[in-house]
């Protein structure tokens, strides 16, 4: 009896074929193996389905390219060519969508945005503006 099957095929993987991870399958740079056994290990559900874990590294995959674009725009704002924390900060609570998603989030050495209450700053008062105008009339 033979260990080919009903084919004639040799079972199993040929010694031509190349092994593909699943995250250059999906054409992605996050380790969607690695997130399937954490999701396992996790004990979020019983089962877990093929296509969720490669869902689930397309968007963590996503989500860390926009942060860092634009912690990248913020520290090219600052004329810095290293991102910290700060530029983190400043990328996501300047941008809409992000600054909800992370609304509870504390980013360590982040600092804060800032900001100056405008019942704090100076007012212009009558007579500076009636002087100013005095002045260039004459």
């Amino acid at each position: 009896m033979s260990t080919t099957g009903k084919g004639g095929k040799a079972k199993g993987k040929t010694a031509s074929s190349k092994q593909v991870s699943r995250s250059a399958r999906a054409g992605l740079q996050f380790p969607v193996g690695r997130i399937s056994r954490f999701l396992k290990h996790g004990r979020y559900s019983e089962r877990i389905g093929t296509g969720a874990p490669v869902y689930l590294a397309a968007v963590l995959e996503y989500l860390a390219a926009e942060v860092l674009e634009l912690a990248g725009n913020a520290a090219k704002d600052n004329k810095k060519t290293r991102i910290v924390p700060r530029h983190i900060l400043l990328a996501i609570r300047n941008d809409e969508e992000l600054n909800k998603l992370m609304a509870n989030t504390t980013i360590a050495d982040g600092g804060v945005l800032p900001n100056i209450n405008p019942m704090l700053l100076p007012s212009k008062s009558k007579k500076t503006e009636s002087r100013g105008q005095a002045s260039q009339d004459i």
